[in-house]
């Protein structure tokens, strides 16, 4: 009688055996059903807490070995489709419902449906990867698509929470000077995969003598270490930096303070304007002779509806203190349309001379979806007249740069524009030597958004080669060198003015030459070929 069958006494009267399920099929049930999920899932929020404002770097790396571990184990088990898409998607939605957890504030319905929806995104690449040995490169270089799809897909992209802002800190933040994020997220994954392949071989090693260890993962995990390796080497040895123009210019970054977790109906426009005329009326007078710019953040100014602001007395008051101190002062500026139509407006950078003259203006291009704009808002105000309090801006189209009357010009990315590597690229590429990032994170709470935008202004540096600027009217406001080291930083909430010489530099990077293009090329040829021998052994098997 086989070990996992046994009589009963209805059965043994009758003559007939009951199979009984021996313990090494229900733990494997039970890992099946409660084991791999969870680990699956717990491997995505690893991912997370690499992020800011939590993270560690390495914990990405951890995190994308363990559900690498789990696929590979599906592969080998011949699990379906169904079942490896749903663990992909576990993994995408513990990485995105945690790190994008800012979104809650902007909108619940959208923070349920886009972290759903960037989890499909996985779950999608998990069917593109076939079972085999060039699953090591295939996987690495599926993920990598479905983030570079999410930072652009639906609603031209959620690019928070991505590897390359988790690994700003670490040793592979110089690759983005070679592909900027999209290179960074591949290259990431890729070494995730390898930790996991390493592990996975260790313990089969101490399990069986290594005569009888798989031998078909060998060379490629070979060659794909050599590889890392080689681009890792590439970044910090090969890859052309930016030069130092010779020049300088001493900047004030002005932080108005005030409460976050607040918005423009919580806060009259008026005392935003007024917290950042008190902290720039605080500059003492000495500063006017080594002063270059002083700088404000996004939003700092709202005129009246249909009210330009060259007619606003908001611009004599920005124009006095420019005399006072004998130098421009870049403000941010929101103008509503008119008053039949209030909820249209502009969000401009403007430079004001101390003749008050507006000598250089930026329209921000990239608009925040639910934010500064509601896409679909006629169907979705059939669902909820909540779409209404969202107002309605109008892009800009006018290259991303500012120009200072003495001639220096800066690359200019408005809040949720520096999230996106184009739009510093776009200003750099125009001759810019330095980049300014002005923002307004007053209306989220706690540190997630702020810190991931400290991160991406990081990373914005390093792929460019160029000092940032960031200032916000609560926090963060920040100075960052062109390597992406932070030399000073804010407090939240403080009423403050940060000063440093920022070095104008010249010249471009792979990245600022390049974009982001030739490296998704280059993922779509890694899964083709990846992809190329299988489909070549199933119309084998098929005739």
């Amino acid at each position: 009688m086989p070990a996992d069958t046994r009589l009963t006494d209805d059965a043994s009267a009758q003559g007939h055996a009951e199979p009984v399920a021996s313990p090494d099929s229900a733990a494997r049930r039970i890992a099946d059903r409660v084991a791999l999920p969870a680990l699956s899932l717990g491997s995505g929020a690893l991912v997370a807490l690499s992020l800011p404002p939590w993270g560690w770097w390495p914990l990405a790396i951890v995190g994308i070995a363990l559900y690498v571990t789990v696929a590979e184990r599906l592969a080998a088990e011949g699990a379906r489709r169904r079942r490896r898409f749903g663990h992909a998607w576990l993994f995408g939605a513990g990485w995105m419902y945690l790190g994008m957890g800012w979104m809650v504030q902007l909108t619940i319905p959208g923070y349920l449906a886009a972290c759903a929806i960037f989890g499909v995104y996985h779950g999608v690449a998990a069917l593109i990867v076939r079972p085999g040995p060039n699953s090591l490169f295939v996987r690495p270089a599926a993920h990598a698509l479905a983030e570079a799809l999410r930072f652009a897909f639906p609603f031209g992209g959620v690019p928070l929470a991505s590897l390359g802002i988790s690994q700003v800190g670490g040793p592979l933040a110089g690759v983005a000077r070679i592909g900027g994020v999209v290179l960074l997220t591949w290259l990431t994954l890729q070494l995730g995969a390898l930790v996991a392949v390493a592990a996975a071989r260790l313990a089969d090693r101490r399990k069986r003598h290594p005569d009888t260890a798989p031998r078909t993962l060998r060379p490629i995990a070979t060659v794909a270490s050599g590889l890392s390796a080689a681009v890792v080497t590439a970044a910090l040895t090969i890859a052309p930096d930016t030069r130092a123009t010779g020049d300088t210019i001493e900047v004030a970054a002005v932080q108005g303070g005030g409460e976050q977790g607040t918005t423009a109906l919580d806060v009259e426009s008026d005392v935003v304007t007024q917290r950042h005329l008190d902290a720039t009326a605080a500059i003492p007078a000495e500063r006017a002779n080594t002063l270059d710019l002083v700088f404000w953040p996004e939003n700092t100014i709202d005129t009246e509806p249909g009210e330009p602001f060259l007619e606003a007395p908001e611009r004599d008051a920005v124009a006095a203190e420019a005399a006072r101190l004998g130098v421009p002062l870049a403000v941010g500026i929101t103008e509503p349309f008119t008053e039949r139509r209030p909820r249209r407006y502009t969000n401009a950078h403007v430079v004001v001379t101390p003749d008050g003259d507006v000598t250089s203006r930026y329209d921000k291009v990239r608009r925040v979806p639910f934010g500064e704009y509601v896409p679909l808002r006629t169907v979705l105000r059939a669902i909820t007249s909540e779409v209404d309090r969202v107002g309605a801006a109008v892009a800009g189209t006018d290259p991303a740069v500012l120009d200072l009357p003495t001639g220096e010009r800066f690359a200019t990315v408005i809040s949720w524009e520096v999230f996106f590597g184009g739009r510093a690229r776009e200003g750099v590429k125009l001759g810019a030597t330095a980049i300014l990032n002005p923002t307004n994170g007053a209306s989220y709470t706690g540190t997630i958004v702020q810190t991931q935008q400290v991160a991406s202004s990081r990373l914005r540096a390093i792929e460019t080669g160029r000092w940032v600027v960031q200032a916000a009217p609560t926090g963060y406001t920040a100075f960052i060198d062109h390597t992406g080291e932070v030399r000073q930083r804010s407090d939240q909430s403080e009423r403050v003015v940060l000063y440093d010489t920022v070095e104008l530099r010249t010249g471009n990077t792979w990245y600022t030459s390049l974009g982001d293009g030739p490296f998704i090329a280059m993922l779509l040829v890694v899964i083709a070929a990846g992809l190329t021998p299988a489909v070549v052994r199933t119309r084998r098997s098929d005739d």
